[in-house]
C-alpha cells in the first residue's frame, strides 16, 4: 500500500455553510430512506442502514430525522417517496470529467436540472461509458485524525486487507476493494477505530491538473450541481497544485 493525499476540503461563510447543512441533512436522510427500503429497518441487520444512520448521526442529522426516515423507508410510516437512482456522465471546464448520482421520484426533473447547471457553468453531458471508463468502483472509510495513530492505523487496516491508507489532513482513508468493505470497516471498529462514514464510491484511475483559473470554474460547477436537490453524490477526476489549492482557499475566505 502506498500514501498519498488530495485536497478534499472548501471553506464557505456562514450562511453558505447553513444552507450546505440544509441540504446535506436531506441527502443523508434519503440514504437512510432508501438503506431501509432495500434492507428493512433493523440497524443490526441491514450493514447499508447502519452505515447510513451512522453518517447522519456524525453531520448532527437530528435523532427524530433519522427515526422517522427509518420508519418511512421500512414501510412503518407513510409519505416514503419512490427514489430511482441515476447516473449521469458529463465533462466539465479543461475536460474534467464528472459522474453525477442522483437519487430523485421525478427523473425528468432531475435530468433538466443537472443539464442546465451544466450548460450555465462550462460543462456539458456526455455518452454513458465516455467518462466512467476512466473511474473504479472502491470503498472507503474516513477516520477521523485527530487522536488516530497513523501508524497503528496502517497497520490495522494492512492486516485487514484494506489497499491503501490516505493522509487527507482532518481525516485519513482506508481505501478498499469494494467487496472488502464490509469486512476492513469491522476489523477496524474491532480495533478501536472511529469512522465517519464507509462506503462505496466511484475513484478516478487518472487526474486533469489545472491551473488557478480551470480550479476556479471546476469547483463553481461543482458546487452548483452539488446544489441540487436530486444530486446525491458527486465524483470528478480534478487535482491542482498544492499552491493552486491554497489560493482557492484564500479567495474563499
Amino acid at each position: 500500500m502506498s500514501g498519498h493525499s488530495k485536497w478534499a476540503t472548501t471553506k464557505h461563510k456562514k450562511a453558505a455553510i447553513d444552507a450546505k447543512r440544509g441540504k446535506l441533512f436531506a441527502k443523508l436522510v434519503k440514504n437512510i430512506e432508501i438503506a431501509a427500503r432495500s434492507g428493512g429497518g433493523d440497524l443490526n441487520g441491514n450493514a447499508a442502514l447502519f452505515e447510513a444512520v451512522n453518517k447522519a448521526k456524525k453531520n448532527s442529522v437530528p435523532a427524530d430525522n433519522i427515526k422517522r426516515a427509518i420508519k418511512r423507508g421500512s414501510g412503518a410510516e407513510a409519505g416514503g417517496a419512490n427514489y430511482e437512482d441515476i447516473t449521469y456522465e458529463a465533462y466539465g471546464p479543461q475536460g474534467v470529467g464528472i459522474i453525477i448520482n442522483c437519487l430523485t421520484d421525478n427523473k425528468n426533473r432531475a435530468a433538466a436540472d443537472v443539464r442546465t447547471t451544466l450548460n450555465k457553468n462550462g460543462g456539458s453531458l456526455a455518452s454513458s461509458g465516455s467518462v466512467s471508463f476512466n473511474f473504479e468502483r472502491k470503498g472507503e472509510i474516513e477516520v477521523p485524525a485527530e487522536n488516530t495513530d497513523y501508524d497503528k492505523l496502517f497497520e490495522a487496516a494492512a492486516n485487514a486487507g484494506a489497499e491503501d491508507v490516505r493522509d487527507e489532513g482532518d481525516v485519513y482513508v482506508v481505501v478498499t476493494d469494494p467487496s472488502d468493505l464490509q469486512s476492513v470497516t469491522k476489523a477496524l471498529t474491532d480495533a478501536g477505530f472511529d469512522h465517519n462514514s464507509s462506503e462505496s464510491v466511484m475513484d478516478p484511475k487518472s487526474q486533469v491538473n489545472l491551473d488557478l483559473e480551470g480550479a476556479k470554474k471546476v469547483t463553481r460547477l461543482l458546487d452548483a450541481l452539488d446544489d441540487l436537490d436530486d444530486v446525491q453524490n458527486l465524483y470528478s477526476n480534478w487535482t491542482a497544485s498544492d499552491d493552486v489549492k491554497a489560493q482557492l482557499d484564500s479567495d474563499e475566505d
